[in-house]
């Protein structure tokens, strides 16, 4: 396959940024889309320039770290799929492919593709953990738990907290990140001691680091590589208004 590369090249954070043009020839159908980056990078180097620095890390589709922005979609154009995850035979021979780094005031560029998403860590660490005493490891049948409640929560443990949800969302709003997360606890009885103080924590940490707000456009969900699923900002919505009730922070 032979393609038109055109990438958001940008130095630092200070930098304004820029659109680059490359040509790239011979690329398999069966290459990975971050392979293909890697041929690019090689060709990069050998002609003396700078490669260009993206985020990747297991490239099986669990960490999350491999955040582009494909032709205007996060991850691509392929559904449920992330870019590591996404092949060449995806596109077509002479296709010309745009690829920009996900674009949120709170996931600032570093550099190039690469942008800052630690605003999702502090989220986490504000309240997305389990801090009482549970005991020990307990035998999984000697806490019943309904079927459809596990199964709710284990698909909002799906989550891989790559950001797509913020960079498919034209508000950049984290609802969907902070709806899994919350709801993976809160289905679970482990979860139940801190239930109230935790989504307070995590929606005050969400609105601090300058997400927007949710409009219900749906974007978030569609595009999220994960499929997680929009009933869990429902449910985000029906946690924290009843921890704000009852809040003793108030």
């Amino acid at each position: 396959m032979n393609l038109t590369l055109k990438v958001w090249r940008q130095k630092n954070k200070k930098d304004s940024g820029r659109i680059a043009t490359y040509q790239l020839t011979g690329i398999s159908p069966d290459m990975s889309f971050l392979e293909m980056f890697d041929v690019l990078n090689e060709q990069l180097i050998n002609e003396g320039q700078e490669p260009v620095a993206f985020d990747h890390d297991c490239r099986e589709g669990i960490c999350g770290m491999c955040s582009m922005y494909i032709n205007g979609r996060p991850h691509g154009p392929k559904g449920a799929v992330t870019t590591c995850q996404l092949h060449m035979r995806s596109f077509n021979d002479g296709d010309t492919i745009v690829v920009e780094p996900w674009r949120a005031k709170a996931f600032p560029v570093i550099k190039d593709l690469v942008v800052d998403r630690s605003a999702f860590d502090r989220i986490q660490s504000a309240g997305g953990y389990i801090s009482v005493n549970t005991g020990n490891a307990q035998d999984a049948n000697s806490i019943p738990i309904p079927k459809d409640r596990a199964d709710e929560a284990f698909e909002a443990a799906a989550c891989i907290g790559c950001g797509a949800c913020v960079a498919a969302c034209k508000n950049a709003s984290a609802m969907l990140f902070v709806s899994a997360k919350v709801s993976q606890l809160s289905l679970l009885p482990q979860g139940q001691p801190e239930r109230k103080l935790r989504v307070e924590r995590m929606v005050a940490q969400m609105d601090e680091e300058g997400f927007g707000s949710c409009t219900n456009t749906g974007a978030c969900a569609a595009e999220c590589p994960k499929e997680i699923s929009l009933e869990h900002i429902a449910r985000l919505n029906r946690e924290y208004l009843g921890a704000k009730l009852t809040s003793e922070r108030v």
